[in-house]
């Protein structure tokens, strides 16, 4: 039993090793992107960059929306000449692979829970140059709120005015957030956390983004509407890639 643990310890530490230097790194090369390249540069500079979508535990159905971010890498190399990864990874919330991916989307309809070793893991992420953007598919408010507070304690949501940098990295959201779909009928927000006056998680709450980025034949919305939440994803990117730093 004594040297079953012993075998046990030596894993995660191990692993906490392996976290830590994925850190560093990522830390390291994102300084160095947002140092060397100026915004009008990011498009042109992105081609090594791959986003990818957080695998989460609780039953919530993080995998909905398959074609979202697909879709909107898409849309990024298309329309505005980026040359992003065209395949999407999929990550676990403690995995070392997070450290390859300078922007995540969370999404889902119910239950999140991060453990202890996950929250670590996503905040060291978050404070390494990382970002998260977090779209309701409706149902997953009051999680995203509670496991956040374990990966944030210090953080408080802010809900952020329309003119914030984030609404016009890009394109300019004059009025904020587009409507995707209707949910419980409130106005879209968009709410973030910050660190050390770096926005690190973009949250969207009665607006679905991602529903708006999926294929026509999912959700047969208005091209109109599909076209605003692109447009806004692509925002999104922009903003973690440009390393914007904006007071809260």
């Amino acid at each position: 039993m004594r040297e079953f643990k012993g075998t046990k310890y030596l894993c995660n530490m191990l692993q906490w090793c392996q976290n830590f230097i994925k850190a560093v790194l990522f830390g390291f090369f994102a300084v160095f992107a947002m140092a060397s390249y100026p915004f009008q540069n990011a498009c042109a500079q992105s081609g090594s960059y791959q986003l990818a979508v957080l695998k989460y535990r609780g039953g919530g159905d993080w995998y909905s929306n398959p074609t979202a971010v697909p879709n909107l890498v898409a849309y990024c190399n298309e329309q505005l000449g980026m040359t992003l990864s065209e395949e999407v990874a999929t990550v676990d919330v403690g995995a070392p692979e997070l450290f390859d991916h300078p922007w995540l989307h969370m999404t889902g309809h119910g239950n999140v829970v991060f453990s202890g070793s996950e929250a670590r893991n996503l905040r060291t992420y978050l404070e390494a140059g990382g970002f998260l953007h977090i779209s309701d598919n409706y149902g997953m408010d009051q999680y995203v709120r509670r496991e956040m507070k374990k990966v944030l304690p210090e953080s408080d949501w802010a809900e952020l005015p329309w003119a914030h940098p984030v609404f016009h990295a890009i394109y300019p959201f004059e009025s904020g957030l587009p409507k995707v779909h209707e949910h419980d009928d409130m106005p879209p927000r968009g709410y973030g956390l910050f660190l050390d006056g770096r926005l690190v998680v973009f949250y969207d709450y009665e607006s679905d983004l991602g529903d708006g980025w999926e294929d026509w034949q999912v959700h047969r919305d208005p091209e109109e509407m599909r076209q605003l939440a692109l447009q806004m994803g692509a925002n999104l990117i922009a903003f973690a890639l440009q390393g914007s730093v904006e007071s809260n």
